[in-house]
């Protein structure tokens, strides 16, 4: 509920600050005194039009901030916590306006756009006035209103919960169509891929298995060459004339028929004869390590093809070519999918087709529901009429089917108060065929009669009281007082029969300091409440019998 407002700078407002309590809280005061001021006050601070004009002559801005206890449990904590707001049980909403009209809005000192300070005043607040209905007179919140007074909560949830269960399904099914239908479409590509690639069979990390593999391969015949060179030096083709054979044979046989050297030569022709042994020795080992080291030229060639298979196949379809089995894997999936898909969109069409049925069951449990609902409401609102002075009108709940792509959460019909205010008259919206005062008066019959409902804690009425008086007056003020046992309610009256209603009572005054007019709002206990509610009897001059008046008046309110 409203705990508090702290007004600066806004008209004739300097500096002003109020508290409320839980009831009923009547503002009451002279024409002109600024009351229309205060719910301005209020309007701004719940997200209302800004304008220049708000701001006091004078001043470089107006402010105003509306304080509220919000339990934790408050549908308004949710949409706080939504928007990451901190938030315990006090919340502040603050507006302010400067002088050339800008304005910037505030939630518990966060900055927030205007829209969003609707969103969750909405969630604190309802207004009823002269030129103001938020409630009765949108529509929108006809079936909601209906519901809450069926004690229908339960079947709106299901039918709510039905709803997006069958969103989801036909969304499902959507889906399920379409990627089928893509499917389709690319069905000769996908079997024509598979096709191709089942035949490349390509594998997880073959590319780096196969680039080293090529890369020892051209090591290989490298190795080869090298040791081809080496054979030729030790074994070249003419073997008599050329190489180191021959050479050290010639050495030896120069040596044997030397003249003279006899046994001297001995050890050098022993060590040609060595060196003959390991020259032939190093060759036989060359020739053998040739033999083993000599690559398979076939080996070398299959790789190249199988590499320049691999690499064409990932820059055909885009990929690097360590993802190729990974795209197979894919482009089977998208196959068996096609295979299957006629029997999995069957599957979903039954599964929609099952979640339309349940929403049609809740959604026509809640619309019975509703009309035996109606039926009492029309009857418990009629019989609050009449005391209001609205005994010719009439409220009558429309319910009247929707078409199917029009159901929603809320059911397969639209729900509408209509209301006729004279016999004879053919129902219309509310907002078309009621005045201002005769809304007000309506949207309080409906508060007493509904016995459940809207989270909105508090409840404004301006004025709810215009152009009545006498009995009317007073069935009014006790039927705010009744509403006001569950919720908050603050009311801007001229009737004294309401104002002596009030838990809590504000007198608006305009005074005069300076050069300068000034609206002030003093709380009123005791003698000056009867003196309040005498002067609202009897005018300008307060006679002894107007206070005798209002003090049958509180006696009978307490």
């Amino acid at each position: 509920m409203l705990t508090a407002i702290a007004i600066r700078d806004v008209v004739l407002i300097d500096v002003l600050d109020l508290e409320f309590g839980a009831g009923l809280s009547v503002l009451t005061g002279e024409t002109g005194a600024g009351k229309s001021i205060l719910l301005d006050s209020l309007g701004l601070a719940l997200g209302g039009r800004a304008d220049a004009g708000l701001v006091r002559t004078g001043a470089k801005q107006a402010s105003v901030a509306a304080s509220f206890a919000l339990p934790a449990t408050h549908p308004a904590q949710a949409l706080l916590h939504e928007q990451g707001i901190e938030a315990d049980d006090t919340l502040v909403l603050r507006r302010v306006v400067a002088a050339d009209g800008k304005s910037r809005a505030f939630v518990n000192d966060q900055p927030v756009g205007v829209a969003m300070l609707k969103r969750i005043a909405a969630l604190l607040v309802e207004v009823q006035g002269q030129n103001e209905q938020a409630g009765l007179a949108d529509a929108a919140t006809h079936a909601a209103l209906l519901d809450a007074f069926g004690g229908l909560a339960r079947q709106r949830a299901a039918t709510a919960a039905a709803f997006a269960g069958w969103r989801r399904a036909e969304a499902a099914l959507a889906e399920a169509r379409t990627a089928m239908e893509a499917a389709q479409r690319d069905e000769e590509w996908l079997r024509h891929a598979v096709e191709e690639l089942t035949a490349l069979s390509p594998e997880e990390g073959e590319e780096d298995r196969l680039v080293q593999e090529r890369q020892h391969l051209q090591q290989g015949e490298r190795r080869a060459e090298a040791i081809a060179t080496a054979i030729a030096e030790l074994a070249p083709r003419d073997r008599r004339t050329n190489g180191p054979a021959a050479a050290l044979r010639g050495a030896a046989r120069a040596l044997e028929r030397a003249p003279g050297l006899g046994d001297s030569a001995q050890p050098i022709i022993a060590a040609l004869g060595t060196a003959q042994d390991a020259l032939a020795e190093a060759e036989t080992l060359l020739q053998r390590l040739a033999h083993e080291a000599l690559p398979d030229p076939r080996r070398l060639e299959v790789l190249e093809e199988r590499l320049f298979g691999l690499r064409s196949a990932a820059r055909k379809h885009g990929v690097p070519v360590h993802e190729l089995a990974g795209l197979l894997g894919a482009l089977r999936g998208r196959l068996a999918a096609l295979d299957a898909g006629a029997s999995g969109v069957a599957a979903r069409a039954r599964e929609a087709a099952a979640a339309r049925a349940d929403y049609i069951a809740a959604a026509e449990a809640l619309g019975a529901g509703r009309r035996n609902a109606a039926t009492k409401l029309e009857t418990a609102l009629t019989r609050e009429l009449k005391p209001l002075k609205l005994e010719r009108a009439r409220i009558s709940p429309e319910i009247t089917p929707r078409a199917e792509n029009a159901w929603n959460a809320e059911g397969m019909e639209r729900v509408a108060l209509l209301v006729s205010t004279n016999p004879g008259q053919a129902p219309g919206p509310i907002e078309k065929v009621a005045s201002g005062g005769e809304l007000s008066r309506m949207m309080l019959a409906l508060k007493v009669v509904l016995t459940a409902g809207s989270p909105v804690p508090t409840l404004v009425f301006d004025e709810v009281d215009a152009g009545i008086g006498g009995a009317t007056a007073a069935a009014v003020g006790e039927r705010l007082a009744r509403v006001a046992e569950g919720v908050q309610v603050l009311v801007v009256t001229h009737s004294p029969q309401v104002a002596a209603r009030g838990a809590q009572h504000l007198r608006v005054m305009k005074a005069v300091r300076g050069a300068r007019a000034e609206t002030r709002v003093e709380p009123l206990q005791g003698e000056a409440r009867r003196e309040e509610i005498a002067r609202m009897l009897a005018g300008e001059t307060i006679t002894e019998a107007a206070r005798a008046a209002a003090d049958s008046l509180l006696k009978g309110a307490a």
